[in-house]
């Protein structure tokens, strides 16, 4: 038998992470049940509360989130809003997708400590993406408008899954929404 060189221990919790990050992309936070999870990654429901405590603490690791976002100052200026738009294609259904992106936009519609997640998850990394390349005065602003873009076309393409917003292919979404994030950016509000 060939041993592993990830120990069991970071297996298992891998094996609950993975699973719960289907179930409550799949579920929503509130239909999601410790023993769901254990089941999906056939386990025993002790396990998962023994290596996360909660179902809240269990969500919370399910759904940390770097955006990873792109350095601005470095795109072309008149390419800030299609720079910013390709990259959240890349996050939400991309090679740096997770899904944790959607189980918490999900969530955050009914469960308020999700809502605060996604609140400190943008406001945390877009607004200083932003300052880097805007005026300080309308920075807020700016963040919320791309912030609410961007969280109404994923909310739209994959948790309603609007079928026009759903079939469109990733560079008409680019050359649709990339104008207006460009605007939110860098334009006259």
């Amino acid at each position: 038998m060939v041993e592993s060189k990830t120990p069991k221990s970071e297996r298992t919790r891998a094996a609950i992470l993975k699973a719960a990050q289907e179930l409550f992309a799949e579920l929503g936070y509130e239909r999601t049940t410790v023993r769901d999870v254990a089941a999906r990654a056939s386990i025993d429901p002790a396990m998962v509360m023994r290596y996360f405590g909660s179902k809240d603490e269990l969500f919370a690791r399910a759904t940390a989130f770097d955006l990873k976002l792109p350095d601005l100052t470095k795109a072309k200026p008149s390419q800030l809003g299609k720079t910013l738009i390709a990259h959240f294609l890349e996050l939400w259904e991309g090679a740096l997708s997770t899904g944790g992106l959607t189980i918490l936009l999900r969530a955050s519609a009914s469960n308020e400590d999700a809502a605060a997640k996604m609140r400190a998850i943008f406001g945390g990394q877009v607004m200083p993406m932003l300052a880097k390349v805007t005026t300080t005065a309308e920075l807020p602003m700016r963040a919320g408008l791309v912030s609410s873009h961007l969280l109404g076309l994923a909310l739209c393409r994959y948790v309603l899954k609007v079928p026009p917003v759903v079939q469109m292919e990733r560079n008409q979404i680019i050359r649709s929404v990339g104008p207006s994030l460009q605007r939110y950016i860098a334009g006259k509000l």
